[in-house]
C-alpha cells in the first residue's frame, strides 16, 4: 500500500476561546457527506478536552463546522479523568455512538497515569454522555501503569480492541518517561473487555515505545498502523514518533514491517519532526489516514489517501 500525503487540516488558534494549543489524537467518524474528526486540544499546559471538527469527506481540507466547546467534562477530584480526556475510538452501535477515550490524571510519583473510558451519543456523535464514572479499561493485576489510545471495531458479532499498555516508567535524564507495548483485548458487548496481557508487537530497538494504533482490513489481511518513539530525545528530536505498520491474518498474531508504513517525515512543516497518533477511515470510495505532526499535534493534524491500485 502507498500513501499519498495531502495537507494539513487543522491547527488551534484559540478558538472557542480554549483551544490555545495542539489538536491531538484525531478519530473520525464517517457521516454522510462528512467526517467527523474528534480531537483533544489544550486551553492550558497539561490539561486536554475533547471537541470535533466537521470535514468534506470528498476533501478533508475544506471545513464543514467547528465545535467550539467540549464535548466532555473532565472528572472530580481523585478520578481517572480529572486532568484531560483525549479521544481514541468511536464506532456506532445501533442507534448510538460510542467514543472510547483516554482519560489521564496526574499523579505525585509519576508525571500521569491514563486509563479508558466510554461515553454514548444519542444524537449522531454531537453531544456525549459518561457511561461510568471510571473506566472501562482500568488497572489490573497484570497492567499497573496504564491502558490508553484503545481502537475498537466489530467483526463477525465480537469486538476487538488494541490499545497502549504501559509496562515500565525510566528515569532519563532526570525525568520520568512511559514506555508503552500495544495489546489486544475482546468483548461481548464493548463493555466488559477480556485482555491477553500479551505485547503483540516486537520492538524495533529496545525500549521503543509503541501507541495508538488503528486497524483495517484490505485485500484479504488485516493492517495496523501505530505509532513507535524511543525514550530519549522524542520530542521532535531524533527519536521522535513515527508511523510504523505491521500485518494479520487473525487479528491476534501481527508481523511487524515499519519500512511499509509508507508515511515518512516531510522535508519541511508541519510534519517535518514527527508523524504520530493515526487512524484509518474508510468512506466514499477513499481510504484516509488522518495524523499530527510535530509537537504530538502541537502544529496540529492533516491527512494522507491511499493510492489507487495499479
Amino acid at each position: 500500500m502507498k500513501w499519498i500525503k495531502k495537507a494539513l487540516i487543522f491547527r488551534p488558534s484559540g478558538e472557542g476561546g480554549w483551544m490555545k494549543s495542539h489538536a491531538q489524537i484525531p478519530t473520525v467518524l464517517a457521516l454522510g457527506d462528512r467526517l467527523r474528526v474528534y480531537f483533544s486540544s489544550r486551553p492550558q499546559p497539561s490539561f486536554s478536552l475533547t471537541t470535533f471538527v466537521d470535514v468534506a469527506i470528498d476533501d478533508p481540507t475544506r471545513i464543514l463546522y467547528l465545535h467550539e466547546t467540549p464535548i466532555l467534562e473532565p472528572g472530580p477530584p481523585g478520578a481517572f479523568d480529572e486532568h484531560g480526556i483525549m479521544p481514541s475510538g468511536v464506532l456506532r452501535n445501533g442507534d448510538e455512538v460510542w467514543l472510547y477515550y483516554g482519560g489521564w490524571s496526574r499523579r505525585a510519583s509519576i508525571p500521569y497515569s491514563n486509563w479508558t473510558g466510554l461515553a454514548i451519543s444519542d444524537d449522531g456523535g454531537r453531544t456525549f454522555r459518561k457511561a461510568f464514572a471510571g473506566p472501562v479499561l482500568d488497572r489490573t493485576p497484570q497492567e499497573i501503569f496504564s491502558a490508553t489510545a484503545a481502537f475498537v471495531l466489530r467483526d463477525a458479532g465480537r469486538w476487538h480492541s488494541w490499545y497502549a499498555s504501559g509496562v515500565e516508567w525510566a528515569e532519563i535524564g532526570g525525568r520520568l518517561e512511559e514506555y508503552y507495548v500495544i495489546k489486544y483485548a475482546h468483548s461481548a458487548d464493548g463493555l466488559v473487555w477480556n485482555r491477553e496481557n500479551r505485547q503483540l508487537l516486537p520492538p524495533e530497538q529496545p525500549r521503543r515505545a509503541t501507541h495508538r494504533p488503528t486497524v483495517f482490513h484490505h485485500d484479504g489481511l488485516w493492517h495496523m498502523y501505530f505509532s513507535h518513539r524511543g525514550l530519549e530525545d522524542f520530542r521532535d528530536g531524533t527519536n521522535s514518533y513515527r508511523i510504523g505498520y505491521a500485518s494479520s491474518r487473525d487479528m491476534r498474531d501481527w508481523t511487524r514491517d515499519d519500512a511499509r508504513a509508507g508515511l515518512p517525515l516531510s522535508e519541511t512543516g508541519w510534519d517535518s519532526k514527527m508523524t504520530a497518533y493515526p487512524y484509518i477511515v474508510e468512506a466514499g470510495g477513499r481510504t484516509y489516514l488522518f495524523y499530527c505532526g510535530n509537537g504530538f499535534g502541537g502544529e496540529g493534524f492533516g491527512y494522507a489517501e491511499l493510492a489507487p491500485e495499479a
